[in-house]
């Protein structure tokens, strides 16, 4: 993947990104992106993305900026990160990391979170190289960790 962007969800890559599989085991790590599609949906502080490749879907990003919420792993962060599994290891994750980041700093946001499953095959190693540090605090069952939304 080389030209990597972050466009709206719309009806030109909808099925796409309901679509795309991730590597065996991942599941049980994130929702499926229509699951998400659909959260957004009811959900007016959530920031739904596909990843884009020029025309091709590498993978599906949601964060949420809600600056007022009581749970700080909600105020400002990635809520799902899902990576096609054919685009994975080639830089597809971290760009979203960053641009969620971006989108967070253009908010005036020095912080963003975000929530992972532990486990053999998870994210947690993923998250960690991208700066992400975990606090101790588990919300829902989930690791939270955060960062600053300057690049690292």
């Amino acid at each position: 993947m080389s030209r990597l962007e972050l466009h709206d969800v719309t009806e030109k890559n909808l099925r796409e990104l309901t679509e795309f599989p991730l590597r065996p085991g991942q599941d049980q790590f994130v929702a499926p992106v229509v699951h998400s599609i659909a959260e957004a949906y009811v959900t007016p502080t959530a920031w739904p993305r596909a990843i884009l490749d020029g025309d091709e879907v590498g993978g599906f990003v949601m964060a949420n900026f809600d600056p007022e919420n009581e749970l700080e792993a909600f105020r400002c962060g990635i809520w799902r990160l899902n990576v096609a599994a054919g685009a994975q290891r080639r830089g597809v994750g971290r760009f979203a990391v960053e641009e969620v980041a971006r989108e967070a700093r253009r908010r005036g946001r020095d912080r963003m979170t975000v929530l992972w499953v532990e486990g053999e095959g998870g994210p947690e190693e993923f998250y960690l190289r991208c700066g992400f540090v975990p606090t101790g605090e588990r919300v829902f069952g989930q690791v939270l960790g955060v960062r600053t939304t300057g690049s690292l």
